[in-house]
């Protein structure tokens, strides 16, 4: 670091100087104190010459590598914070550690290590800023700083989305409401979910900022022509349709932005002014139910945009809608949830489409054989309705199950455990599930689900299809007969003489082949590089990554050939025992 150049040093109370600072990019770990040696308090002994300790770094780009000054670097109990200088430079120095004898958690006569950012252990917590910069997960870098190491934080460049929407006639929709969906992982399969919502200027103008990379789409939400001058009471109704960019009738059919860090990207939206008809659809058994959720979708396609709504005291779905087709559903969830369906064309004048009878979702009973060879496992458990305290048995303490939507937009939750009805029922049964496609979640705290079953469908590699009415049963095969996995990473940073390691210098992922049994697991090393962990019999691809790898599209078999040069094919037989050693990726 150079010296010819001052550090701007600033201790300040950010609650009043910073009130935003809960919005932060980058997430590092500072080893501020010494080790605790005593071992039973969480105290340390402390030298009365023990100096101030200086916490040093840099801020950077993540893409050129070049220095971010006005970076603003920040302790998050928002009592410390500091700048950088011209070249990306900060610095803190803490002051000496505080005595505390009469701490109740010292021995006496033993000073208490205290740190006046309130971190407990000595350990506390950096985070940096900068208008322009986003937090980008893959460009994390951890790591432990002791005194005489520097720190660099890498910083992502935002990626905007701008555009302009426009009628039929190039004149600017002012007010039109623009959503922003972004594509993430949720275990291992690809959802969309809606990022931001912004509402069009007086020029038809919208924005998106502060994008980490990554893929989008964006639309419009129907508008209503209510202009009072072309407005004619009584008369016909006039609106303008969602538009999926560039000009697709659906969610499905939109293209997809994939940005770059730093990219701005140009959306423009033409709107198309269409008659609206009303739309009436009679609801039976409505008055069962509470709350209803109304979703539209054009051509069967899932996905935003329109709407319609529910009248309790007609117990009919209503609203307006253009031209074309559609499947309208309805859905109530919590403990009565219910649900249906019905498609309805609208061709030149108002629909009442056929009655949409909402039923009570699915039920599915999971019988679950144990072929355990040992004795270890949970031996106790209870559940309690806060009335009365039930214990529980068997493989309601070795498996937690439940069941998540598998398709890519799926607005409606999934099916979960229904809970012990009383002292003595084991019973496990899925329940509120409505028509769809579901994956199984399923989770073992003793031992490993060897098969999971529904009509000779396999569970583990395929959704499960919930149909109305079907009578269906899971079977679920669990044993304990786990192969064993030990290991050391290779190629990881060394940690200085005298320094403790405070995180995971990786993280090893075990992939099963797609025609292998065996879950996707994910596990950290220890401060040595060291691994041992209980592998469900099967062939794996086990690699290892610096940093936790968040975005594993590991039920995407297209998406999952990226992987396919990265680390060791492991056959892991009943029993095996496997040692490796594992060279560690990046993780960018």
């Amino acid at each position: 670091m150079r010296t010819d150049v001052p550090t701007a040093r600033v201790e300040v109370r950010s609650a009043r100087i910073y009130p935003r600072l809960q919005s932060f990019t980058f997430v590092l770990i500072v080893f501020l104190g010494g080790a605790c040696t005593h071992p039973v308090r969480a105290s340390c002994q402390i030298q009365p010459d023990n100096p101030p300790s200086v916490v040093r770094g840099t801020v950077v780009n993540a893409v050129t590598h070049e220095p971010i000054g006005r970076a603003l670097v920040f302790s998050p109990d928002n009592r410390y914070a500091t700048l950088t200088d011209g070249e990306g430079h900060f610095e803190f120095t803490l002051p000496k550690v505080v005595a505390d004898a009469g701490s109740s958690s010292s021995y006496p006569g033993q000073p208490r290590q205290m740190w006046p950012t309130g971190a407990a252990g000595g350990l506390t917590w950096l985070l940096a800023r900068k208008p322009g910069f986003v937090d980008d997960s893959n460009q994390r870098l951890r790591a432990e700083l002791t005194p005489g190491n520097e720190l660099t934080i890498s910083l992502t460049p935002e990626a905007l989305i701008k555009g302009r929407v426009t009628l039929s006639a190039a004149e600017p929709a002012h007010g039109v409401d623009v959503q922003l969906f972004f594509r993430q992982v949720q275990d291992g399969s690809f959802r969309w979910m809606q990022k931001n919502s912004v509402r069009t200027n007086s020029n038809g103008e919208f924005r998106f900022a502060e994008l980490e990379p990554g893929t989008y789409k964006v639309l419009t939400r129907e508008w209503m022509d209510n202009d009072p001058i072309t407005a004619v009471p009584g008369g016909q109704l006039y609106g303008f349709p969602p538009v999926y960019y560039p000009s697709a009738a659906d969610f499905v059919g939109a293209a997809t932005i994939q940005l770059t860090p730093g990219q701005t990207f140009q959306a423009d939206l033409s709107l198309v002014r269409q008659p609206y008809y009303p739309v009436k659809i009679t609801v039976s058994n409505a008055e069962q139910n509470g709350g209803m959720t109304i979703t539209v979708s054009p051509q069967g396609q899932r996905g935003p945009g329109y709407s319609l709504g529910y009248n309790h005291a007609t117990q009919t779905i209503e609203g307006q809608l253009p031209n074309g087709k559609y499947l309208v559903e309805a859905s109530v969830h919590g403990p009565n949830s219910a649900s249906g369906s019905v498609n309805i064309a609208v061709a030149g004048a108002p629909a009442e489409g056929p009655g949409m009878v909402v039923t009570r979702s699915n039920s599915i009973p999971v019988k679950v054989k144990e072929e355990f060879t040992s004795d270890n496992g949970f031996h106790s458990g209870s559940w309690s309705d806060g009335k009365q305290t039930f214990a529980l048995h068997g493989p309601r303490l070795d498996l937690d199950i439940r069941a998540d939507p598998a398709d890519d937009f799926e607005m409606r939750g999934g099916g979960s455990l229904r809970q012990p009805t009383g002292s003595n029922d084991d019973s496990l049964v899925l329940e509120n599930l409505g028509p769809g496609r579901y994956w199984l979640r399923a989770h073992a705290h003793r031992g490993y689900i060897a098969s999971a079953t529904m009509g000779g469908r396999d569970l583990l590699r395929e959704p499960l299809v919930v149909v109305p009415g079907a009578s269906t049963v899971i079977d679920i095969l669990m044993r304990d007969d786990n192969a064993e996995l030990e290991g050391t990473l290779l190629g990881i940073p060394t940690t200085p003489a005298g320094a403790n390691r405070l995180t995971s210098p990786g993280y090893v992922y075990c992939l099963p082949l797609p025609d292998s049994p065996g879950p996707f697991l994910e596990f950290s090393a220890s401060a040595d590089g060291k691994f041992d962990y209980r592998v469900a019999p099967g062939v794996y691809r086990v690699f290892a990554f610096s940093s936790q790898q968040r975005d594993i599209p590991y039920r995407d078999a297209e998406a999952m050939k990226i992987y396919e040069t990265e680390g060791q094919i492991v056959h892991f037989a009943p029993g095996q025992k496997v040692n490796l050693q594992l060279q560690v990726a990046s993780g960018e």
